[in-house]
């Protein structure tokens, strides 16, 4: 029974996305003119190549605080049903934040959360 609802729902998400994808290539808008594949910034036409090199310490920061950031998330729930849980859930919550704290002094160790 749940083979046959995963294939249906298998088969009609990939119905809606090929007719979705036909209408569009059927009645929208088409322009082949050479500017069009060219990058564009705020009415000023690029001179050279628009791929700029990008410091990665940008890239590894944000995810740094993204990942601290959704795994606090994950303390609300706990702090909601602290009291029926008793001292299994302080156990667990003060493994989890051992764990964030660890993952914390790794990354300041490295230097992933210094500016250079």
């Amino acid at each position: 029974m749940y083979f046959t609802l995963f294939v249906a729902v298998l088969m009609t998400a990939a119905f809606l996305v090929i007719a979705a994808y036909s209408i569009a290539k059927l009645i929208g808008p088409r322009s082949y003119n050479k500017v069009k594949g060219e990058p564009f910034e705020c009415g000023i036409p690029t001179h050279g190549s628009s791929w700029l090199p990008m410091n990665v310490g940008y890239y590894l920061f944000a995810i740094l605080f993204l990942m601290f950031d959704v795994e606090t998330v994950f303390l609300y729930p706990w702090a909601v049903a602290v009291k029926s849980f008793g001292p299994l859930a302080l156990g667990t919550i003060g493994f989890f934040m051992m764990v964030l704290v660890f993952g914390l002094a790794y990354a300041w160790r490295k230097g992933a959360l210094e500016w250079k």
